[in-house]
């Protein structure tokens, strides 16, 4: 007789967890994690040692699983860090006075660029109101007056000393557009006539040719000491102009170097700018031109003054006026240009234009001296950022360039910023398979990125992390500005967290499923205008998320309750028994049963698995096969050849069986039709079997007894149906509260197995049976059936060999000799 199998109570079906234990109302008073992530300590250490390491090598990759939070996670550490640290300088772009298309960067104090922007601004505007006016007053007037009275009387005496030597040599001084010239003269002072030329004599005209030639080298002369002249009046005058010009812009910009005394660049821009003006003073002597107004609105070229004046405008590149610690940038799209920044261009009549003031900073720009957060497979999306990335923390500056100028193709005519130091610490986060990838075939991405964090995506499952569980909702709660969970609420937070690891030992670390269920639990609370989220509304949106995504699951169901797809849970049948699979639509996973029948005849091909031969079967599946193949063997074929044809099948199975899970149930359908003994259809089994008949745990048993029961309890729960599962995973069953509750009842049973044999007393109800010491099984056992069976299969086969062999030996010795025929 078998003996009663081992049953699982009830209250060990499923984890639940007690509110009062966590000794809180709520999560709205309890304090953030102090360390900022929720049981990641290895991401912990890892930011924490990148973080000290000032070499820009010392990059790190958070690598992890999807919607364990590495962002979160990372944002949240970095943050809490970096609000202790030093703010990073503002950067700001000026004109370059010595090379215009390449603006300069230079670096001030947090909160400086712009105030130096505005100072700027008014010192320009102030310039350009204050010069006119003190060129236009009286004061200036008169002693311009002065020095081109000065100027005047100089010239005037040269002409008038010039005119006196002409007459005493018979010529005139005359002026015209071109300039002065001389004319021969009569007696009486007027200029001599052509006809008057004509009737001097040759010896006259000689005398006059050398008298003209005498003059013009003295008016050569006169001219030269007139042009030193008006040199040395515009000398005196710039002099003037310039007086005027340091006491104006020399007093201003002096006032502003006192406020920018500790700001070496600033210092150094505004001498800068000082010289230009005096420069360009002219620019600024000039009244702003106006601008023609009508009805409709033209576009018209910059004004001379206007376009003058921009070159003295400060671009504040990067502003961390309002900047606390050192910066924590996530860039969600990682592009070139929202990378590196870019130059920015207006149309003008036609044509792109730009300057300094256009340029603008990418993400890199604003982690500078701080972290800069990135999605690694965003990045890889785009392909040459990346590169460039790694040249930019290589050499320890940023480039803002053209795209096409990257690649090495043709560039337009634009500006060319000068380059940024580089202080940054890039965070990469992103799956575990693409650091490998990575790691094995960049051979410069094991230099940059010298931290690694492989973050867990579960943690152990007691009271304090029950507790920290909710802290990190709590928090969560508090940043998205939702409403808090009271103590239910978290309990049944942290039982959903046990059923996405599908250990009762263990919580999931999937942050972003939790947070998912907490926003959509925070739907329902407001509809009941709660106050605080409790378990009812977490336990509806757990549901209301299963029910949106088990469209395929319940249309499976119904092809089962139609008995379009076969399955029994009743009676009694040789060779065939319920296995269970795990089905999955991406986002929701379901356990399906399935028949599976094993078939035996005549002959020494061994078990064929009829999915490998249909090409439907994986690797996995098929070493499954193999391996009770050779249990077998080793239990039935020690003392005989196993003389066996056998096939197992997956019934109405029209997709890839994939795993080793349902290798003992094929077992179980096995050594039924061995043994001609009928199994009872209304358990399912799961688990895989080792080569000593040991049954291994499996994944996702929890949904493979759900499946199963909902189709029992559709076609009517008889008190002896139930599930067979591996005894080793038993602590990971999460059951639904209706399967738990048909187990108190008595209408559903769930045993665990160690062994094949423990598994066949329940589903056959027979003992297997063990060897005696004459190697032989005890008559009225399962296995000598079996073994019985095997010997008489033998002894069929050798007869049908003796008869085929036989049967060959006659066709030889009628045959010709000769011939053969």
């Amino acid at each position: 007789m078998p003996r009663k199998p081992k049953e699982i109570r009830w209250d060990r079906l499923r984890a639940t967890v007690n509110p009062n234990s966590l000794k809180i109302t709520s999560t709205v008073n309890m304090k953030s994690l102090p360390e900022g992530v929720l049981g990641q300590e290895r991401a912990r250490e890892a930011l924490k040692f990148g973080m000290e390491m000032a070499s820009l090598e010392y990059n790190i990759y958070l690598a992890g699983e999807p919607n364990t939070g590495l962002t979160y996670i990372a944002k949240n550490y970095l943050k809490r860090a970096a609000k202790d640290l030093k703010v990073p300088p503002d950067w700001c772009y000026v004109h370059n006075f010595e090379k215009p298309d390449s603006p300069r960067p230079i670096f001030m104090s947090a909160g400086m660029g712009k105030k130096l922007q505005r100072d700027i601004d008014e010192l320009v505007k102030s310039l350009a109101s204050k010069i006119p006016q003190v060129f236009d007053s009286d004061d200036y007037r008169a002693k311009e007056a002065e020095v081109k009275q000065v100027f005047e009387r100089n010239k005037k005496r040269i002409i008038e000393e010039l005119s006196q030597r002409a007459k005493g040599k018979g010529f005139i001084l005359q002026f015209s557009q071109v300039g002065m010239m001389i004319i021969p003269a009569t007696k009486t002072g007027e200029p001599m006539s052509q006809e008057e030329l004509s009737t001097l004599s040759e010896k006259d005209k000689n005398d006059l040719r050398k008298r003209g030639d005498d003059l013009q080298v003295e008016m050569n002369e006169a001219i030269k000491m007139i042009r030193r002249e008006e040199e040395s009046f515009e000398k005196k005058r710039s002099r003037l102009d310039n007086e005027i010009a340091h006491y104006v812009v020399g007093t201003v910009i002096e006032h502003l170097r006192d406020k920018y005394e500790n700001e070496e660049d600033a210092l150094k821009y505004m001498d800068e700018v000082k010289e230009d003006i005096f420069k360009n003073i002219e620019d600024f002597k000039k009244k702003p031109e106006d601008q023609p107004h009508g009805p409709i609105p033209i576009p018209m070229p910059m004004p001379t003054q206007e376009q003058t004046f921009k070159r003295y405008k400060v671009n504040v590149f990067i502003d961390n006026s309002d900047t606390k610690g050192a910066p924590v940038i996530i860039e969600s799209n990682p592009n070139y240009l929202n990378l590196f920044g870019s130059v920015e261009r207006v149309a003008v009549f036609g044509a792109l234009v730009t300057d300094f003031t256009m340029i603008k900073p990418g993400a890199l720009h604003k982690a500078n001296g701080g972290y800069l957060i990135i999605k690694v497979l965003d990045l890889l999306r785009y392909g040459f950022p990346y590169e460039a990335l790694k040249r930019a923390l290589r050499d320890g500056e940023i480039k803002i360039e053209d795209p096409s100028e990257f690649f090495g193709l043709f560039s337009t005519k634009t500006i060319k910023p000068g380059p940024i130091p580089l202080d940054v610490k890039v965070v990469f986060t992103g799956s575990n398979y693409l650091y490998q990838l990575l790691y094995i075939y960049d051979e410069a991405f094991p230099e940059l990125f010298k931290v690694k964090a492989h973050l867990d995506n579960q943690m152990d499952a007691n009271v304090t992390n029950f507790r920290r569980v909710g802290a990190a909702m709590g928090q969560f709660c508090r940043d998205s500005d939702l409403k808090h969970l009271d103590a239910t609420g978290v309990a049944k937070l942290a039982e959903y967290s046990m059923e996405l690891t599908g250990d009762r030992k263990k919580l999931s670390l999937e942050i972003g499923h939790l947070a998912d269920v907490v926003k959509e639990a925070e739907y329902y609370a407001n509809m009941d205008k709660e106050e605080l989220i409790n378990r009812e509304y977490v336990a509806k949106a757990i549901k209301s998320r299963k029910r949106r995504r088990s469209l395929i699951e319940e249309r499976v169901k119904e092809y089962v309750k139609r008995d379009i797809l076969w399955v029994e849970t009743d009676g009694y049948k040789v060779g065939q028994v319920n296995g269970l699979a795990v089905l999955s639509s991406g986002d929701h996973t379901f356990g399906k049963p399935n028949r599976i029948t094993a078939t035996v005849y005549l002959g020494k091909s061994g078990v064929t698995d009829i999915e490998r031969e249909a090409k439907l079967g994986g690797s996995l599946h098929t070493k499954g096969v193999m391996i009770l193949s050779s249990y077998i063997r080793e239990n039935f074929g020690q003392d005989k050849t196993i003389s066996l044809a056998a096939s197992l099948a997956f019934e109405q199975s029209y997709g890839m069986v994939e795993g080793d899970s349902a290798s003992a149930a094929e077992l179980f359908a096995l050594i039924s039709a061995l043994s001609e003994k009928p199994i009872f259809q209304g358990l399912a089994v799961t688990g895989s079997v080792s080569q000593k008949g040991e049954i291994q745990p499996i994944g996702g048993v929890s949904q493979k007894i759900e499946g199963f029961f909902d189709i029992c309890n559709h076609k009517g729960l008889t008190g002896s149906q139930g599930v067979v599962i591996p005894d080793k995973n038993v602590a990971n069953l999460m059951l639904k509260d209706e399967v738990v509750e048909a187990v108190k009842e008595k209408k559903f049973h769930i045993y665990p197995i160690s062994t094949i044999g423990e598994g066949l007393e329940i589903l056959i109800g027979m003992r297997a049976g063990k060897k005696t010491a004459k190697g032989v099984y005890p008559k009225g056992t399962l296995y000598n059936l079996v073994d019985e069976r095997l010997k008489k299969m033998e002894k069929l086969v050798k007869e049908k060999e003796k008869e085929a062999a036989k049967g060959n030996n006659e066709e030889e010795s009628l045959s010709c000799p000769e011939c053969g025929k």
